[in-house]
């Protein structure tokens, strides 16, 4: 299972900055005005060991002028909700302020771990200023300086040792199948129609699922879990709010799966939140499958699914091996099909090259196409190896590691694919120091 450690807090108190030295990124903008933060941001942490994903909830926010009434409160109650730990953001320049109290209520109710971290401590005298923060009675505070870094380490080996066991939801080691995709667009429909059962309510107002659900599948020769986190509560119509709750439960949803299920609306077409949803998937390196629901619906004419699947695949690239499957949840078209191919990419995923066959695959291929040398060195790769992790990753070993750019390994990844099956699966490539 994996953890969520969510950042929350006022607007301006650093959230985007401590979110980049978490995730050792600098993927949120970080800007001096406030609410600068818009794009969904999440990514992943790994400390001593232990990996988590951090969310920094600054992203959804809109620029209303009762900021705090409206979206800041509702984000803090689904950041409760969902994550495991929550980190409270506030500023020692400015101490305790009215928004800070009324998030601290908020939190004071929650038995999830809160933990005050205290940003912009960096001397002795602000050491001693952030002792006021005490005062919002969430127990210990932890300071740290978020811009040049000083106390997350301290910090990040704390929330290390806070994090929630994992929970092992099943006895059988089987694959796990996550349905995901934006509100309204058939999950809940689809895991009835696997299921043949009315296990989830389906209602055509977006956002009725709840929970995490999960139903053991063993029928035509197939035994998984279905992790269905169909999405969305009703939760009023700030659509920031809602695109925040649903990535929370992607999120969720993403980390517990093996192989995702990736449902877009055939009528709406393939969007940018769905594209996001596949960025996500991709980053935690989960297979992938994408179905194009509700076909039923969408009047044909000759290439119709081609011209589709072409367009999708455009907005997809330059990640294009994965499997499209038109559907519909309706009439159960090609679910059968939806199963082989999910179980495939499951299989893909596990995959382990024998060495001696990436050598004389790879080795060949670089001799084809040597990696561009760099103020008149030549790149010399001696060495191919598939790592022992979880996803597929491969390690090239070779002279100048750090001068190979991203279209060489994007060329190595072209083969590797050329030659075996990775459909549907995110592969990493190293270059490493022989």
């Amino acid at each position: 299972m994996g953890n969520i450690i969510a950042i929350v807090g006022r607007p301006n108190v650093g959230k985007s900055t401590l979110f980049n030295r978490l995730t050792r990124s600098r993927k949120a903008i970080v800007d001096g005005k406030s609410g600068v933060t818009r794009d969904r941001h999440y990514g992943r942490s790994d400390w001593n060991g232990h990996e988590f994903m951090v969310i920094d909830t600054g992203g959804y926010l809109s620029k209303s002028d009762d900021i705090f009434e409206g979206e800041i409160k509702k984000q803090v109650i689904t950041a409760i909700d969902e994550a495991d730990i929550i980190l409270f953001m506030v500023d020692v320049e400015t101490g305790i302020t009215d928004p800070d109290e009324a998030l601290a209520r908020i939190l004071r109710k929650t038995d999830k771990k809160v933990m005050v971290v205290v940003n912009k401590v960096d001397s002795n005298d602000r050491q001693y200023d952030a002792n006021i923060f005490f005062k919002l009675g969430l127990g210990d505070i932890y300071t740290i300086s978020s811009i040049n870094g000083s106390g997350t380490g301290d910090l990040l080996d704390i929330i290390v040792e806070e994090l929630p066991e994992a929970n092992i939801e099943e006895e059988l080691e089987l694959p796990r199948l996550a349905i995901v995709g934006r509100p309204n667009v058939g999950k809940s429909s689809l895991v009835n129609a696997l299921l043949d059962q009315e296990r989830n309510i389906v209602t055509p107002l977006s956002g009725t699922t709840r929970d995490t659900i999960y139903t053991r599948y063993n029928k035509f020769n197939h035994d998984f879990y279905l992790v269905d986190t169909a999405g969305l509560r009703k939760k009023g119509k700030v659509r920031e709010d809602l695109e925040f709750y649903s990535v929370m439960r992607a999120i969720r949803a993403i980390e517990n799966a093996d192989v995702c299920l990736l449902l877009i609306d055939a009528q709406e077409g393939f969007e940018s939140q769905d594209l996001n949803i596949l960025n996500l998937i991709h980053k935690n390196r989960k297979g992938a499958v994408i179905l194009v629901n509700k076909w039923d619906l969408v009047e044909k004419e000759t290439y119709t699914a081609k011209q589709m699947e072409d367009k999708i695949r455009e907005k997809i690239a330059p990640f294009q091996d994965v499997p499209i499957i038109f559907t519909s949840a309706l009439t159960k078209l090609r679910l059968q099909k939806v199963l082989e191919t999910a179980m495939q990419v499951y299989k893909n995923r596990l995959q382990k090259i024998p060495t001696s066959k990436l050598n004389e695959i790879l080795l060949e291929a670089v001799k084809a196409h040597h990696p561009p040398s760099f103020r008149g060195h030549e790149i010399k790769v001696k060495y191919v190896t598939q790592l022992p992790t979880h996803s597929p990753s491969f390690a090239l070993f070779c002279n100048y590691p750090e001068h190979v750019k991203e279209p060489y390994k994007r060329y190595i990844e072209n083969r590797i694919r050329e030659h075996f099956n990775f459909t549907g699966v995110p592969i990493l490539i190293f270059f490493r120091k022989k």
